[in-house]
């Protein structure tokens, strides 16, 4: 059997409530939901079986202490000239960027290929393609973003299941963080 897998966080309630409150705005763009709103930390992709069974329990020895993010700013992905995708941005964390390795490393042990993209830590809202309306506007309305702090304390193996109406994220495993 094959799981579409991968590691985040979520965000915290107060900070969801705000990323939802500015969800709107770009014509035909696909707003993520409550239930899809998360900080990727490493896209793993389609694994057998036994490899996210290697996967779940690499992850649970990763170790980090809780540590506090921040959301500051708005910004796109684009394929070529268009827009792909318009995110919230985090703020710069040593944090985050030192757990982001710790993930990489025990996934690369259980037995994943490294990943060759550079980690740019965000939240997605929304997908776009070419019948989506100008984000100019909306990044410009939203550049100002502060949302947070907000306590990261867990990261969360997901298993996404593409369905017609967009990806369905389920929470696999909970690691809670600690040093």
């Amino acid at each position: 059997m094959s799981h579409r897998l991968f590691v985040a966080v979520r965000p915290s309630e107060p900070v969801i409530d705000a990323l939802i409150d500015m969800m709107d705005g770009v014509e035909n763009a696909r707003w993520q939901d409550e239930t899809q709103l998360h900080l990727t930390l490493r896209y793993i992709g389609e694994v057998d079986t036994p490899l996210a069974e290697d996967i779940a329990a690499a992850l649970g020895r990763v170790r980090a202490a809780p540590f506090a993010l921040t959301l500051r700013g708005v910004g796109h992905f684009a394929r070529g000239d268009w827009p792909s995708a318009i995110w919230a941005d985090v703020a710069a964390s040593p944090e985050l960027a030192a757990l982001q390795k710790k993930v990489e490393r025990a996934l690369v042990m259980a037995g994943c290929a490294p990943e060759t993209r550079r980690f740019t830590p965000h939240v997605t809202l929304a997908r776009l393609n070419r019948s989506s309306g100008l984000v100019g506007p909306w990044l410009a309305a939203h550049g100002g973003l502060s949302a947070g702090p907000m306590r990261v304390d867990h990261l969360t193996l997901y298993e996404s299941t593409l369905t017609r109406s967009g990806s369905h994220y389920e929470p696999v495993v909970r690691y809670a963080l600690r040093a």
